[in-house]
């Protein structure tokens, strides 16, 4: 009996991922064995660039609320302690905007918290 391999299949399967492949520089794009170790390797970019993402967001958030309290005499760790012992639950995320954006209602969350 004849093996069987399947062709329409296999190459279906490389179709796939060169097709995802267009657009990378040199024979990342059209050598089957380069294009597939990218493409895979580009997926575990992207898995872990989604986290560092969020890292990135975090740390912008607390340099923004840092650099807004400055203005009231005030550390970034202090007002996050006082804003916690007080009970305030408003995320990074939104006193960070509040500091940029709307700088009266911030200076009303700083008053509170003092």
């Amino acid at each position: 009996m004849p093996r069987s391999v399947n062709a329409v299949a296999s190459r279906a399967r490389r179709k796939k991922i060169l097709k995802r492949t267009k657009g990378y520089f040199g024979r990342n794009r059209n050598v089957w064995t380069v294009a597939k170790n990218v493409y895979e390797k580009g997926l575990v970019h992207a898995f872990s660039g989604r986290k560092q993402k969020k890292r990135n967001f975090r740390s912008l958030w607390i340099q923004r609320i840092n650099a807004g309290v400055r203005e009231y005499d005030m550390s970034y760790s202090e007002f996050i302690g006082k804003l916690n012992k007080k009970g305030l639950q408003l995320n990074r995320k939104v006193l960070a905007d509040l500091a940029m954006n709307h700088p009266k209602a911030f200076e009303a969350v700083v008053k509170a918290v003092k």
